[in-house]
């Protein structure tokens, strides 16, 4: 089994499509593991999550986003913050296809604050605190965090882990490739923006990206 992992999708399904294609992706033999934030954005959040469903290994590292996103489901809550910022495009996303929303619910439900592989690997939508125990560490800090993107420059211990994986900050302002910084991958290359979706393996570090999501969904506004 190769293990792969994937930035934040932010509802591009062409995006996502594109990835698993170029990469060659064995949907019944390999892992995937998405460092969250799936849904807002692009217009195609319901067809991203089938996508990922028909995965038969796959692990869902919840992010900030899907937070927002799970909190609508289950109560119907619109924060001004969460609509301004992609959600409405998920909500018009779903009012087309309503009878997805009750499906989908269980998917959020099954979600991970982080994952360690078998390698101690660790993948975490935005962060975390080497110093503390992750389990100890809130929700909200985990997917929120952008320490290691702000400190990259310095050296950050991640023991106990051998590698780690993030989202949640976009690098297209340094990079449009995913890189790494003390052991540290950033794999958010702006997808929910107009930069591109990437996806890597993570133990030979080759990876793929689509195209620009923006040319992929031209006179769509996204984030």
């Amino acid at each position: 089994m190769k293990t792969f992992v994937v930035g934040d999708i932010h509802g591009a399904y062409k995006a996502l499509k594109q990835c698993l294609r170029r990469i060659k992706f064995d949907y019944d033999n390999d892992r995937l593991i998405c460092l969250g934030d799936i849904v807002d954005g692009w217009p195609d959040t319901p067809k991203c999550i089938e996508e990922l469903l028909k995965i038969k290994n796959l692990v869902f590292v919840l992010g900030n986003h899907d937070i927002w996103a799970m909190n609508w489901f289950e109560t119907g809550a619109r924060p001004l913050i969460w609509t301004e910022q992609g959600g409405q495009a998920t909500i018009d996303a779903y009012i087309k296809s309503p009878e997805l929303m009750i499906k989908h619910r269980s998917f959020f439900k099954n979600t991970r604050k982080y994952f360690v592989d078998e390698g101690n690997r660790i993948y975490v939508h935005g962060g975390f605190n080497p110093e503390i125990d992750i389990d100890k560490q809130h929700i909200d800090f985990v997917t929120w965090d952008r320490t290691f993107y702000c400190l990259m420059d310095s050296k950050i211990i991640i023991k106990p882990y051998t590698e780690a994986f993030i989202g949640h900050t976009s690098t297209t302002g340094s990079s449009d490739k995913p890189f790494c910084k003390n052991k540290v991958w950033f794999m958010d290359q702006g997808a929910g923006w107009e930069g591109k979706l990437t996806m890597m393996n993570v133990e030979t570090k080759e990876y793929c990206q689509s195209d620009k999501v923006s040319n992929l969904y031209k006179n769509i506004k996204g984030r």
